[in-house]
C-alpha cells in the first residue's frame, strides 16, 4: 500500500512539472523524485529477493538478489549497513552479463533518461567527429558558462565522476556498495601536450648538443615547468584514491605529463637501436649469445682492450654461465649510460647517433625522479599505480621507467603485493614477445610482475605514422589477431599466477565480453577465487555497466576507470574519448537495451 502512494505521488509530480517545464525536471522536484526512486527500488528489491526464496529455480530471477537483505542494505539513508561486496561469489555459470537491474537497479530514473540520451549521441557519427568544432561554436554563441553547463550535465555527469574528492564520493560509494573500486584519473588535458610544443625554437629553452654531429635540441623551460606541476597534480590524485577509498584503489598516470615527449621518443630510439644491436650480436637467432661471439661482435663495432672486456663480460654474465640475454643487454646499456659505449664506436651508425647529450641525460634524470616521487607517495599512501600506455613512439622509452620503477617498488623483500602496474595494449604485435620478456624479468630481478591488460586506443594514428614513415604497421592486420593475442596473454599470466602462487596481479581492463567470460572461465578451471587479489577486471565510467556491476555483484575484483577534473578541463578529454572509442560507442545498442529494459521494468510496477 505505501509503494502505491509512493508511485502516485511520483505520478503527480510528475505531471505538474510537465505541465509547468515540458520534458525538464528541476530543483527540488528532482530531489524529490530521486528519492522515491530509490524507496521504489529498495520495495523492489526487498520483492525480488522475497520472490528468489520461494522460487528458487527460477532463472529469470538475477543472482545477485537471491540473498535476504535487511533493513539497512535497502534503506538509501543507512550508509553504515551491510553492503554488496559482503555478498558470496556465484560460480561463472550463473554470471548473466545481460540483467538489466544487475547492471542498472542501483541508477535512479533520471540517472537512466540521461544515459540513454547521451548514448543516442554517441551514435550520431557527425556529432562525435565534429565535437570540438560545435562546442566552439557553442561557446561563442551561448559563452563558455551556458556552455560548460550543459556538458556537466549531461556528458560529464555519465562519463566522469566529479569535479574534485568531494563530488567523486557519492559516486564512490555508489561504487563500492556494489563491490566495485576506484581507478581515479584526472583527466584534464596537457596544455603543451602535442608534439610540435615539446621543442622551442626561442631563446628561452635548454639548448642540447647530442655528439656525432647530430641537430642540436632546445627543449623549452614551460615543457619542464608544466612537468613539476603535474607532480602536484598526480599527488592530490594519489591522495585522492586514499582518501576516498583507503581499503583499495588505484591511481592512473600517464609518463607523457612527467617529461617532454620529444625527450621520451629520444629514449625510444636509444632503446630500440639496443635492441637491434643485440640482434647483430645473436647470429644464430636464438636470444642468447655465447660469450665467443659477444666478443667477436664487441670487436668488430666497438675499441676495447682485453681489461676493459672482461669487465663488460662480468656485467653481462654475473653467474658465469657462459650466455649472455637481451634482459642483462638491455641493462647495461639504458639511455643514460650510452655514451660510456658509443664513444668507443669504430663506426658512426644508428645506435652512435641515438646517443643523448649530457643536457638530455639530466633532463631524463628528472623525469625518472619526479616518477619515483609519485611512486614513493602512492607506497605510502597505500595507492596503486597505472601508468597508461601510449603511442608506440614513446612507448620503449615508458616500458624501461616502469620497469625501474616495479624493480623497487614491486620488490618480493619489500612488499607482499605489487604497486606499480605497466600497461601493455594487445593490438601491438610485439605485445606478448614484451609481455613474456618482462616475466622473466621480473622472476631473474625478484620482484612482483604487475600488468594492466588493453586492446589498444591509438589505432589510426599507429597505422597513419606508420604509413607516413614507410614502416611497418605494429598493429595486428585483423581484429580477430587482436582478440586472439589479448586472451592468449591472460591465459599465459593466469596460469602463471596458478603455477607460482600470489604475487603477480593482471589487470582485464577490456569491454569485451567474451573476453570477460573466458577469463573467468579459465580462473575457475584453475581454481582461482573470484576475490583473489591477482586478478582484476575494469571498464571505463558510464560504459559497460552490465559488465562491471556484475561482476561486483558475483564477487570478483570489479573496478571503474573514474576520469575527473573541472568541467572545462575535462571537455577535451571527453572530447577524446568519444573519439577513440567511436566505434565501441557507435555500437552501444547493447546498452541502450538493457537500459531502455530497466525503465520498462521500473514502470510495470506502477501498474501492478
Amino acid at each position: 500500500m505505501m509503494t502505491s502512494r509512493m508511485r502516485h505521488l511520483k505520478k503527480m509530480i510528475i505531471n505538474s512539472q510537465s505541465a509547468k517545464h515540458p520534458r525538464v525536471l528541476m530543483g527540488c522536484d528532482t530531489i524529490v523524485l530521486t528519492k522515491l526512486d530509490d524507496f521504489i527500488l529498495s520495495r523492489r528489491t526487498i520483492a525480488t529477493s522475497t520472490s528468489s526464496t520461494s522460487k528458487a529455480s527460477s532463472s529469470a530471477i538475477p543472482t545477485t538478489f537471491s540473498t535476504s537483505l535487511d533493513a539497512s542494505t535497502v534503506d538509501p539513508d543507512n550508509h553504515d549497513g551491510p553492503t554488496l561486496a559482503h555478498r558470496a561469489p556465484s560460480s561463472p555459470s550463473r554470471i548473466n552479463f545481460s540483467d538489466s537491474v544487475s547492471a542498472h537497479g542501483s541508477k535512479t530514473t533520471l540517472d537512466l533518461f540521461r544515459a540513454i540520451a547521451v548514448f543516442k549521441a554517441c551514435q550520431l557519427e557527425f556529432l562525435v567527429k565534429h565535437a570540438e568544432a560545435l562546442l566552439n561554436a557553442s561557446r561563442t554563441l551561448l559563452g563558455s558558462t551556458l556552455t560548460n553547463s550543459l556538458v556537466k550535465y549531461t556528458f560529464f555527469r555519465h562519463f566522469c565522476a566529479g569535479e574534485n574528492s568531494a563530488d567523486m564520493k557519492p559516486v564512490i560509494h555508489m561504487l563500492e556498495q556494489n563491490n566495485i573500486g576506484p581507478i581515479l584519473d584526472y583527466a584534464a588535458e596537457s596544455e603543451g601536450g602535442k608534439d610540435d610544443d615539446a621543442i622551442s625554437d626561442g631563446e628561452d629553452g635548454i639548448f642540447t648538443q647530442p655528439p656525432f654531429n647530430q641537430p642540436a635540441r632546445v627543449y623549452d623551460y614551460k615543457s619542464e615547468k608544466d612537468c613539476d606541476r603535474h607532480v602536484q597534480i598526480f599527488k592530490k590524485c594519489i591522495r585522492s584514491v586514499r582518501d576516498v577509498s583507503p581499503t583499495h584503489g588505484f591511481a592512473a598516470l600517464k609518463v607523457t605529463a612527467l617529461g617532454n615527449p620529444e625527450l621520451l621518443e629520444r629514449m625510444s630510439t636509444v632503446i630500440v637501436e639496443v635492441k637491434n644491436l643485440f640482434s647483430k650480436f645473436d647470429r644464430k637467432g636464438t636470444g642468447l649469445i655465447c660469450r665467443e661471439d659477444f666478443i667477436h661482435c664487441y670487436e668488430k663495432y666497438f675499441y676495447a682492450d682485453d681489461e676493459k672486456l672482461t669487465k663488460i663480460i662480468r656485467l653481462l654474465d654475473p653467474n658465469n654461465t657462459g650466455m649472455i640475454d637481451c634482459i642483462s643487454f638491455s641493462q647495461l646499456l639504458t639511455p643514460c649510460k650510452l655514451p660510456n659505449f658509443t664513444q668507443k664506436c669504430k663506426e658512426i651508425g644508428p645506435l652512435a647517433l641515438a646517443t643523448p647529450s649530457s643536457d638530455e641525460i639530466i633532463l631524463m634524470k628528472a623525469m625518472r625522479e619526479r616518477l619515483h616521487t609519485l611512486a614513493k607517495d602512492a607506497v605510502y599512501c597505500g595507492t596503486k599505480l597505472l601508468i597508461d600506455a601510449e603511442h608506440a613512439k614513446y612507448q620503449p622509452a615508458i616500458d624501461n621507467l616502469v620497469l625501474e620503477l616495479q624493480q623497487k617498488y614491486n620488490a618480493r623483500d619489500r612488499t607482499e603485493r605489487p604497486f606499480i602496474f605497466n600497461t601493455y595494449q594487445c593490438y601491438l604485435k610485439d605485445s606478448a614477445e614484451r609481455i613474456t620478456t618482462d616475466l622473466k624479468r621480473s622472476e631473474r630481478f625478484s620482484f612482483h610482475f604487475a600488468a594492466k591488460l588493453v586492446r589498444g586506443a591509438y589505432m589510426v594514428h599507429e597505422r597513419e605514422r606508420a604509413k607516413k614513415n614507410n614502416l611497418p604497421s605494429p598493429i595486428h592486420d585483423t581484429a580477430e589477431n587482436t582478440h586472439r593475442c589479448y586472451d592468449e596473454v591472460i591465459e599465459l599470466l593466469l596460469r602463471h599466477r596458478a603455477r607460482h602462487g600470489p604475487g603477480l596481479e593482471i589487470m582485464i581492463a577490456t569491454h569485451n565480453k567474451e573476453s570477460i567470460e573466458r577469463a573467468v572461465s579459465l580462473m575457475s578451471e584453475l581454481d582461482i577465487g573470484p576475490s583473489d587479489e591477482s586478478v582484476h577486471f575494469a571498464q571505463l565510467y558510464g560504459m559497460s555497466d552490465n559488465l562491471t556491476f556484475t561482476l561486483g555483484n558475483h564477487g570478483y575484483n570489479a573496478f571503474k576507470y573514474l576520469p575527473y577534473g573541472e568541467v572545462q578541463e575535462v571537455v577535451p578529454y571527453l572530447v577524446r574519448r568519444a573519439q577513440e572509442n567511436g566505434d565501441m560507442l557507435g555500437n552501444a545498442g547493447t546498452e541502450v537495451s538493457l537500459l531502455l529494459d530497466e525503465l520498462r521494468k521500473r514502470y510495470s510496477y506502477q501498474f501492478e
